[in-house]
């Protein structure tokens, strides 16, 4: 079920100064802005119900705390926007859809009643403009801004801008492009509040000011990451054809030739399995980077040390103590203790061969 769509007042006349008051949650509606709203709870489907039956005018008032259902008089600021509703559409599920349009800022004086809804007295709010030039360099700063921030967001067409630009009217321009924007609830309240159409535009610049930080700090962001994934696929590719250039000449550069010695080298190692796989993984991990990285030398240092251990090469010990102590002597000059501790070590392992652990540790200059 929809209703018909009624004409707004004429310009000039007078708005009733007692008006219901529908409390938003989340939302500021500004004059001369359109917005639909989704009405849920029974005393709103109510006003909504008296109000299409009458002039069709209510107040629009944010709530200071989103989280409560139905709020009170206390819980409401202080100033709103008389509204005009123009279409409503009833929905199976009880709610309703309703299209408004902004006319005038209010302010609440007092309540009149609570019961089944809420009723309130309200009083005219005037823009209080001063021309000059610094209002027409506000105006400017300000589509200037806007238009930045229209290039860069997906949800603002490029009408928007098109539409900004020929309103006149600065303080009307303000509460357009504060509409359009998802920026802070309590900052739009703020600019709805804001009687001085010259500070009004001022606080307006700064915020679109810090949003447009933000959307080119994201932007450059995007574009660098972009960037970097780009030429690091670009470079694979070009190494990729390079190699097969190379293969099908018969040729291989300094860097292929270190790469296919090493993994020759490791061919003829026999190494532990684990131990295979892992020397492999760094080999392909070393022919894919660039000599020139910092991280070349790391695995190239990595892979060397593995190539020279002595894997699965073992020699017969001697256990001969008195030998043992002849090459000391001969070899080391002083150093008794530790010379002790050495055969001490021998010995024990010459009683009990199947010892398997320990590992002497000396440390000293």
């Amino acid at each position: 079920m929809s209703t018909p769509q009624t004409a707004a007042p004429a310009q000039g006349q007078e708005l009733p100064s007692v008006l219901p008051v529908l409390p938003l949650r989340d939302t500021v509606v500004f004059p001369d802005t359109m917005v639909p709203l989704t009405i849920g709870q029974e005393r709103s489907i109510r006003l909504i119900d008296d109000v299409l039956a009458g002039d069709r005018l209510l107040v629009l008032v944010t709530s200071k705390d989103p989280q409560v259902e139905v709020p009170g008089p206390d819980l409401l600021y202080d100033v709103g926007t008389v509204g005009l509703a123009h279409k409503m559409v009833k929905l199976p599920d009880g709610t309703m859809r309703i299209l408004v349009q902004g006319l005038q800022r209010v302010r609440l004086e007092e309540f009149t009643q609570e019961h089944p809804y809420l009723v309130a007295r309200t009083s005219k709010l005037e823009d209080v403009v001063r021309p000059g030039k610094e209002l027409e360099a506000l105006r400017a700063s300000l589509l200037n801004v806007f238009s930045k921030i229209v290039s860069l967001v997906p949800y603002l067409p490029e009408e928007l801008e098109m539409a900004a630009a020929n309103v006149e009217d600065p303080g009307a321009l303000a509460f357009l492009i504060a509409s359009t924007m998802r920026i802070k609830t309590e900052e739009k309240q703020q600019l709805l509040e804001e009687s001085d159409v010259e500070k009004r535009l001022r606080a307006l610049v700064a915020i679109l000011t810090r949003e447009l930080d933000v959307l080119e700090l994201g932007s450059k962001i995007q574009s660098d990451v972009r960037g970097e994934i780009d030429r690091s696929q670009r470079e694979y590719f070009l190494r990729q054809q390079l190699k097969a250039i190379q293969q099908e000449l018969g040729e291989t550069d300094e860097h292929q030739k270190e790469i296919n010695e090493l993994r020759q080298k490791l061919d003829e190692l026999d190494l532990p399995d684990e131990v295979d796989r892992a020397a492999r993984r760094e080999l392909e991990r070393l022919e894919n980077i660039s000599p020139q990285s910092a991280e070349y030398p790391v695995v190239r240092t990595y892979l060397d040390w593995i190539i020279s251990l002595p894997w699965k090469v073992s020699s017969e010990d001697n256990l001969d103590i008195n030998h043992a102590r002849e090459i000391l002597d001969r070899d080391h000059y002083d150093l008794e203790k530790v010379k002790e501790r050495i055969l001490e070590f021998l010995a024990v392992r010459k009683l009990k061969s199947d010892l398997h652990g320990p590992i002497l540790c000396f440390v000293g200059p």
